[in-house]
């Protein structure tokens, strides 16, 4: 079933060699690891048709974790979720094996869909979000002060949104608008999948693989 929650995969990928010395090591080291990350794994999300919306690199005890998160119109589900975390291990071990480590050590890949508490900042987020409640601050032109804004979005293209707020329907370019927040509506409630389907525990959708 398609979705807007968030769906995880998981794949563990130990790796020879002794971890870097200094235990978290350099926040520099981290920057330039989450540039050779992408250059590998953007061109594979955006091969398959979908968008790579962040990817971060982090310690965790004697691993790195690489968290990457795609989306795309219509929301991202488990098989997909699957799908690309196949496709971008692979490319990460064609990667290492040609042009030499792009993660030192072991690592932990982690690909999922945007959850709800994604900020809205770029015009395909704010097209996926048509008929959700979000709150956004609106800049003022030419007034002191910002104000906030909850209404429903109605409509977005390339350059503004449109909402409907109070009964009443107003656009602002995206110029005037800060991040937008989804709001959770407990009446719509019956709109989010089962909790089965997004079981992050479920073995058909994690999977521990070692070289």
């Amino acid at each position: 079933m398609t979705q807007r929650g968030r769906a995880t995969r998981t794949t563990g990928r130990p790796r020879g060699g002794p971890a870097p010395r200094g235990g978290q090591g350099p926040r520099g080291d981290l920057a330039a690891r989450r540039e050779r990350l992408r250059a590998v794994i953007a061109p594979v999300v955006d091969g398959a048709g979908y968008d790579l919306e962040d990817l971060s690199v982090s310690r965790a005890g004697r691993r790195h974790v690489v968290r990457v998160i795609v989306d795309a119109d219509g929301g991202i589900n488990l098989d997909t979720v699957a799908e690309i975390s196949r496709a971008v291990s692979a490319a990460l071990d064609a990667a290492e094996e040609t042009g030499g480590d792009i993660v030192a050590g072991e690592y932990q890949l982690e690909v999922s869909s945007p959850g709800v508490d994604r900020p809205l900042t770029l015009p395909r987020h704010w097209r996926r979000n048509i008929g959700r409640l979000v709150r956004v601050t609106v800049r003022r032109a030419g007034e002191s002060g910002d104000r906030q804004v909850t209404g429903r979005v109605v409509a977005a293209d390339e350059e503004s949104v449109e909402f409907e707020v109070d009964g009443e329907r107003a656009s602002w370019p995206y110029a005037d608008l800060g991040p937008g927040r989804v709001q959770i509506e407990f009446s719509r409630l019956d709109e989010l999948p089962d909790s089965e389907d997004v079981d992050d525990d479920d073995d058909d959708d994690v999977e521990d693989e070692e070289r």
